[in-house]
């Protein structure tokens, strides 16, 4: 038997899908709870050896892949949630990543997950290197230089997996070679190379170091070219396709998770106008307000908290970072009651249906030009306000010191 913890005990967290977007909604909206939630995680971890995966009614499933428990925890300490041991919460998340199972075995010896002796090995390397940028961070920030070296280059491992010469992320064997012929639009559920998705959709699976898979391409603009084409290529996915592949546009899948980071990912390259063109498509034409009004699995609130992130304008696209991109607002209007009784409210100059693009943002009343918020300045309070129009405004993030980066508070 467990004894009272001293805190609020969760269970039921889907966490592979709700890292993405409900966490970091919780952080925003809930943070009552947020260390709550993340001092449950621990205490599951001191119970079962490694934190969770996907506890259900207080059992482990280890349903989906990775240790995505990690970015929660790290960025509830990045933003100085109170009543989380750090040290103890480093000292899991090592424990997590340094097991012999679900490839883990590869990664410390190879380097990379040998597609000939793992099951869906780039999907379980993509994952592993978010969550270990996560742990280097976090590492580094309490002095632990050597784990944070450590990490740090596992945290690099994607690039392994990237082939310049195709564009994607390949499945490698154990013999250091791309396996042979790349069908980027094969899918074969819970038995290929990728979990529940293909290889046009992991290609993008590096949020935590967007400037890295940008430089991989060779440059923003055959990274953008290859973005766009994701949005209106076709292909037979197989017979043997994952069925939580849904809600397409071309072959981005919002309706499973691994997609949601996606559309926001223009605005690394300068090109904030075409993540609002996306974005607002994406709001309007992939939810509707009926029982089958959502494009694939709740998933434990994950697809409605993309939705939610969205229609205010902005998306936490790395969930470690305190970083969130802007989009293109649904809502006129929305305030959020924040601590300390203060209040973040977002006002919406010229909203309308044609009306998708940020022409011009102000903060507090000043000008902005950056095409992201910190969560330092949202939690600050105030009032951002966008402006939008029916044109692209083409300069507006597009300088580099003006773009989103990778940040940690």
């Amino acid at each position: 038997m467990y004894k009272n913890p001293g805190f609020n005990k969760y269970t039921v967290f889907s966490i592979w899908d709700t890292y993405r977007a409900a966490h970091p909604l919780y952080t925003l909206v809930q943070p009552g709870r947020v260390s709550d939630m993340v001092q449950s995680m621990l205490a599951i971890y001191r119970q079962q050896g490694k934190l969770p995966i996907w506890p259900l009614m207080g059992c482990e499933t280890d349903c989906m892949v990775g240790y995505p428990a990690v970015p929660v925890v790290a960025d509830a300490i990045f933003k100085r949630f109170k009543g989380i041991d750090p040290q103890l919460a480093l000292e899991a998340m090592k424990a997590s990543s340094m097991r012999d199972d679900y490839g883990m075995n590869y990664i410390k010896a190879k380097g990379y997950i040998p597609a000939d002796k793992e099951k869906e090995s780039v999907s379980k390397v993509l994952e592993y290197a978010l969550s270990d940028w996560a742990i280097a961070q976090l590492a580094q920030k309490l002095g632990k230089q050597s784990d944070y070296e450590y990490y740090a280059k596992r945290a690099k491992a994607y690039t392994a997996y990237f082939d310049p010469k195709t564009g994607f992320m390949r499945p490698k064997l154990d013999n250091g070679k791309f396996r042979e012929p790349l069908d980027p639009f094969k899918s074969i559920h819970e038995w290929g190379d990728y979990t529940e998705g293909n290889a046009w959709q992991y290609t993008w699976l590096v949020p935590q170091d967007v400037e890295g898979l940008i430089s991989l391409f060779g440059g923003e603009k055959p990274f953008v070219q290859k973005l766009d084409s994701l949005f209106i290529v076709q292909g037979d996915m197989g017979d043997n396709a994952s069925p939580d592949i849904s809600g397409l546009i071309g072959q981005y899948a919002h309706g499973n998770e691994p997609s949601h980071h996606i559309a926001y990912l223009y605005a690394y390259a300068g090109q904030q106008w075409k993540t609002a063109e996306k974005i607002r498509y994406i709001l309007e034409n992939r939810y509707f307000d009926k029982p089958s009004g959502l494009s694939g699995n709740e998933d434990c609130g994950q697809m409605s908290a993309w939705y939610v992130l969205s229609s205010l304008g902005f998306y936490q696209v790395n969930p470690a970072s305190g970083c969130f991109v802007f989009g293109s607002p649904l809502l006129d209007r929305a305030s959020l009651v924040l601590t300390a009784g203060k209040r973040f409210t977002i006002n919406v100059r010229k909203p309308g249906t044609t009306n998708i693009y940020i022409q011009a943002v102000k903060l507090n009343g000043k000008p902005y030009s950056r095409s992201f918020i910190t969560y330092k300045e949202i939690m600050a309070g105030g009032t951002l306000e966008f402006v939008m129009g029916d044109q692209p405004n083409k300069d507006f993030g597009a300088k580099p010191e003006d773009r989103p980066q990778s940040r940690v508070y």
